[in-house]
């Protein structure tokens, strides 16, 4: 569980205002007891610690319903990839990676029907061009049977031209690059580079059998849509309540946190890479340059709202064009934010203007309008904290 040194004696204590930390509980206690999420964990931080967290609704645990607690762990879904996309930054930091290489040449494997051309940057940036590359669950627990199924993947557009979400395919690439270059599977490394060092114990990238008693099964609080042909559906969705897809960690999006661990990670990155106690984790530097904007505003836009993406290493940035809330952040964040959110609603994102980080999980599926409703209004509220 988080430990009881990262959170703040009172929110005063690191700057964070009371009556505003208040609101943003209200509303998300609002969101359970109105019947909108079963369940839902908010937290903010500041200053290195855990300003406040808070757990409300109830969710099936361990095969039983059951009041959350802060101690309840929920899915991260793709704000899993910021978790993991950190590790690829510790490598480069480590000089055990660089940007300009191919990812052929690191897992020969990959480098098949054209895919030969796609670099590192190429792959952490989802301008890659294989958005829809299928890994189907039951091969997540078997590195060998990964690899081989990398073989297959097609181009879906020529690398670099333009951008297109890759739901779980870059992240796959990234546990083998991890493994290629560190000799660990990507869990282990991700557990001892960064999440133990960080102090985010309940951050879990693969959750041991032992702790699935603790974690939230997935509801659908709205009868679920299916789109034709899309990688996350329905029953993509409800994969994460089976224990072989919370033991795989899918890098793409099957971590699991509480709110506190999901905000002290990005705690972490707003202060230079450093915890409360100075255990450094990553330096500044680093966090800079994986933190900078590197997509083309004019080529690299979201289809969806056909605004630029800014993506970063793995993470988004808000930006300064007033469309930062349609990334997923809130009114009153810095452009300099950045983090991830994920399906559901799940949000994670850290402000170094401000120094301050949120985490927002739920087990509950409401529809799109829902979720990014609730996602502004509860980033708008987490940035009023300071």
């Amino acid at each position: 569980m988080t430990s009881a040194s990262v959170i703040a004696s009172s929110p005063e204590d690191v700057g964070v205002k009371r009556a505003a930390l208040d609101e943003l509980f209200a509303f998300v206690e609002r969101e359970v007891s109105d019947g909108r999420l079963p369940a839902a964990q908010v937290a903010i931080g500041r200053h290195g610690r855990i300003a406040g967290t808070r757990t409300f609704g109830s969710a099936v645990q361990g095969g039983e319903r059951k009041p959350a607690t802060d101690h309840t762990l929920f899915c991260l879904y793709s704000s899993t990839k910021a978790v993991v996309g950190s590790g690829m930054w510790a490598l480069i930091e480590d000089g055990k990676l660089r940007l300009d290489e191919r990812v052929a040449e690191i897992v020969p494997e990959f480098g098949t029907e054209g895919k030969d051309v796609v670099t590192v940057e190429q792959l952490l940036l989802f301008i890659g061009g294989f958005p829809t590359a299928p890994m189907h669950p039951r091969l997540w627990e078997d590195r060998q049977a990964r690899v081989e199924r990398m073989k297959g993947w097609r181009l879906n557009w020529e690398p670099g031209s333009r951008f297109e979400y890759h739901a779980t395919s870059a992240h796959w690439v990234m546990a083998e690059i991890i493994t290629k270059r560190t000799g660990l599977d990507f869990r282990d490394y991700m557990r001892q580079r960064i999440l133990d060092p960080l102090g985010a114990t309940d951050l879990l990238v693969g959750v041991p059998d032992a702790e699935h008693a603790r974690l939230a099964d997935v509801e659908y609080v709205v009868p679920p849509v299916a789109v034709p042909g899309a990688e996350v559906n329905p029953e993509t969705i409800l994969h994460f309540n089976l224990p072989s897809q919370r033991r795989a960690g899918c890098p793409g999006g099957g971590g699991f946190s509480t709110a506190a661990d999901l905000a002290l990670f990005y705690q972490v990155l707003v202060n230079g890479g450093a915890t409360a106690e100075g255990t450094h984790v990553l330096k500044p530097e680093t966090i800079e340059f994986a933190t900078t904007i590197r997509t083309d505003p004019a080529k690299h836009r979201d289809e969806l709202n056909n605004i630029p993406v800014n993506r970063a290493l793995t993470v988004v940035v808000a930006g300064d064009d007033g469309k930062a809330e349609l990334r997923g952040f809130g009114r009153g964040t810095s452009p300099r934010a950045f983090g991830h959110g994920g399906a559901g609603g799940q949000i994670g994102w850290g402000d170094p203007v401000s120094g301050l980080s949120v985490g927002f999980v739920t087990n509950g599926f409401g529809s799109e309008e829902q979720i990014r409703t609730r996602g502004r209004t509860i980033s708008t509220l987490a940035a009023a904290c300071v």
